[in-house]
């Protein structure tokens, strides 16, 4: 669903899930520049999320996409990836793009992503 999250709540789920300090404040800025974004909620409580960033075009970025460990191996992450994927075709979205670490390899398969070659460039 693309409910907008409460920002400490959303900064909540991220700590949880990746570790380090978000106290939700910067995710403004982030959720005013998405194209959308899906939310998952047990109950009132938010416990998962995937923002899907844009360039203005065709082309889509899958970013973020986080479940709360507690709620982890429920299929909640291949959910919110799918209805992201869903709402970007929707959009006229021709391409959606998603970088990932390796150990997430067989899940972006499982959701129906292809590896590609891409560059990448460190600048910090």
């Amino acid at each position: 669903m693309r409910e907008r999250p409460d920002l400490a709540a959303l900064g909540r789920l991220r700590k949880a899930a990746w570790g380090g300090q978000d106290d939700g404040a910067w995710w403004q800025a982030v959720l005013e520049r998405s194209l959308t974004w899906i939310t998952a909620f047990d109950g009132t409580e938010l416990v998962g999320f995937v923002n899907v960033a844009w360039d203005g075009g065709v082309h889509a970025f899958l970013l973020d996409t986080t479940v709360h460990p507690d709620w982890g191996r429920r299929g909640i992450g291949v959910n919110l990836v799918w209805e992201a994927t869903q709402a970007a075709r929707a959009e006229g979205i021709h391409w959606l793009h998603v970088d990932y670490e390796p150990h997430l390899h067989q899940f972006y398969e499982l959701c129906g992503f292809r590896p590609t070659s891409a560059g990448l460039l460190k600048l910090h």
